[in-house]
C-alpha cells in the first residue's frame, strides 16, 4: 500500500496547507504520460521520507480549482509546501535520484 495521500479541491487546506511538515504535492492527470512514470518514484519517496515530508497528489481534470489557484500550467508539477506556502516547484518528470538532491532540504 502507498504512503501517498490524495487530495481534493475541497481537503487541500486541510490536507496541505495546514499540515505541520513540509508537503510535496504532485499535480497529475490520468492522460499525462510522465505524470504516471512519477508514481512509483513518489511511492518511494513517501516510504523512505514519510516521517519529515508528506507526499499528497491532486487529479487536476477532477480538482480544477487547486491548480489554478497555484498557476499550475504542466503536468508533472509538484509543489512543496511549508507552512501554507509553495516553497519550491518542479515541474516535469525526474528521476528519485534528481528528485532526492533538489528536495534535500525538506529529507
Amino acid at each position: 500500500m502507498s504512503n501517498v495521500k490524495t487530495t481534493t479541491d475541497a481537503s487541500f487546506k486541510e490536507d496541505v496547507l495546514s499540515n505541520d511538515k513540509p508537503v510535496l504535492v504532485d499535480f497529475w492527470a490520468d492522460w499525462c504520460g510522465p505524470c504516471k512514470q512519477m508514481a512509483p518514484v513518489l511511492d518511494k519517496l513517501a516510504d523512505e521520507y514519510g516521517d519529515k515530508i508528506e507526499i499528497v497528489k491532486i487529479n487536476t481534470d477532477e480538482n480544477p480549482e487547486t491548480p489554478r489557484a497555484y498557476n499550475v500550467m504542466s503536468l508533472p508539477t509538484m509543489n512543496v509546501y511549508k507552512g501554507g506556502e509553495v516553497v519550491k516547484q518542479l515541474i516535469g518528470a525526474k528521476p528519485k535520484r534528481t528528485l532526492e538532491k533538489e528536495l534535500a532540504e525538506f529529507l
